[in-house]
C-alpha cells in the first residue's frame, strides 16, 4: 500500500480518524507565538472567532485590535504597527484578504519590506455552502506573484500551528492560507515544518517501479495520501510529497521527486493556473522537462455544496486522483 513516513499520524486510513479545522491550529499557534514574545499583535476585520483570532484576543485583549469590516485599513494598519517594531498578523477570510486588499498588502505590506502575517481563512471550495463569493480559489497565484512573499497551505491543524509559530519568527512579508472545514489529522506533532521545506508523506511500493508522483498542498493533501495508498495497492507505485509552501519553493525537493518518477500529478485546492501545479511546472520547464497532471479548479468559480461534492465535483477528490491518473499514465 506504500510507506507512510514514520512522523505522519499512524491512524491516517482509518475510519476513526481525528480531524480538526487547520484554523484552530492558527488560533493555538498565535497564542502561543504571543506568549513567547511580546512583540506578536493581531488584528481581525470583525471575523475574529470565525478566523480563531478570539484565541489571542481573550489571551492578550491590549494586543489584539478590531478593525471592523476594513480590510484594506487592516492590512495598512498591520504595515504601521510593523514599521514600529511589532509583528502583526492579521486575519479575515481568503475572498476578502488578500481578495480585497491585494493593493495594500503589495503596496504597503510586500513592497516596503514590513514584517507583516496576512492570514486566507475559508480558503478554497470546502467552505462548501457559502458559495462561490466566500471560495477563494485565486489567492495562491495572486499571493505568490508579489515578490518578497512567502505562501504557506498546511494540511492540517499541527501543521498549520507549527506554520503560525515560523511565521512569528521569520523575518519578512508571509500569507498562510486555512480552510475551514475539520480535515483528517496528517501529521504529529512531531512531524517536522520549515517554511520552504517539502516531505514526502508517502513513499511508492519500488516493486511496482517508479511510476507517479503526486504533489499535493493544503487540506487536499489526505485526497492525494488516500489515492496514493489506493495507487500503491492497484500495483502503480505511487509517491506523494506535501508542499506546505508554495513559495519559496522546494526546488531540490521538486528536482529529486521529478528524477524518482516517470510522471507528476499535482493536486490543489485552487485554479490550476497560477497555484501549486505552475510553480512545479514552471521551475521543471527549465531544469527537467516532465509530464505533469495538474488537478484543480479547471478556470470556473465555485458553487454551493458540501465539501465532499464539492471535491468530487471539481476532481480534487481521492477517486478523481485514482481515475486521472491511471488514464494519464495510461
Amino acid at each position: 500500500m506504500g510507506n507512510l513516513a514514520q512522523h505522519i499520524n499512524p491512524n491516517l486510513f482509518n475510519s476513526d480518524v481525528e480531524t480538526a479545522p487547520n484554523r484552530n491550529g492558527y488560533g493555538d499557534g498565535l497564542k502561543e507565538a504571543g506568549e513567547a514574545d511580546v512583540r506578536v499583535v493581531a488584528l481581525s476585520a470583525d471575523l475574529t472567532s470565525s478566523t480563531k483570532t478570539n484565541v489571542f484576543a481573550e489571551a492578550f485583549p491590549q494586543r489584539f485590535v478590531q478593525v471592523g469590516i476594513a480590510e484594506q485599513s487592516m492590512a495598512s494598519v498591520a504595515a504601521g504597527m510593523a514599521s514600529m517594531g511589532k509583528i502583526p498578523f492579521f486575519a479575515s477570510y481568503a475572498a476578502f484578504s488578500p481578495g480585497r486588499n491585494w493593493e495594500q498588502i503589495r503596496t504597503t505590506i510586500a513592497y516596503n519590506g514590513t514584517n507583516v502575517k496576512i492570514i486566507g481563512a475559508h480558503a478554497g471550495v470546502s467552505v462548501g455552502p457559502d458559495g462561490a463569493t466566500h471560495q477563494a480559489l485565486e489567492d495562491i497565484a495572486t499571493m505568490r506573484i508579489i515578490p518578497r512573499m512567502v505562501v504557506i497551505a498546511p494540511c492540517d491543524y499541527h501543521e498549520a500551528k507549527k506554520a503560525t509559530l515560523a511565521m512569528a519568527k521569520y523575518v519578512g512579508p508571509a500569507y498562510m492560507r486555512l480552510a475551514r472545514e475539520a480535515s483528517p489529522t496528517i501529521t504529529t506533532p512531531a512531524t517536522p515544518f520549515a517554511i520552504g521545506k517539502a516531505d514526502v508523506f508517502l513513499k511508492r511500493n519500488v516493486e511496482h517501479g517508479k511510476k507517479v508522483g503526486i504533489i499535493s498542498t493544503g487540506i487536499v493533501t489526505y485526497q492525494a495520501l488516500v489515492a496514493g495508498k489506493v495507487l500503491n495497492e492497484k500495483g502503480i507505485g505511487a509517491s506523494v510529497m506535501h508542499m506546505a509552501t508554495i513559495k519559496p519553493l522546494d526546488k531540490e525537493a521538486v528536482l529529486r521527486f521529478a528524477e524518482e518518477h516517470d510522471v507528476l500529478v499535482t493536486v490543489e485546492e485552487h485554479q490550476r493556473a497560477g497555484g501549486l501545479g505552475s510553480a512545479v511546472a514552471e521551475y521543471l520547464s527549465l531544469v527537467r522537462p516532465t509530464r505533469i497532471l495538474r488537478l484543480g479548479i479547471d478556470d470556473v468559480f465555485g458553487q454551493s455544496g458540501t465539501p465532499e461534492q464539492l471535491f468530487k465535483e471539481y476532481g480534487i477528490d481521492s477517486q478523481s486522483i485514482i481515475n486521472e491518473t491511471q488514464k494519464f499514465i495510461g
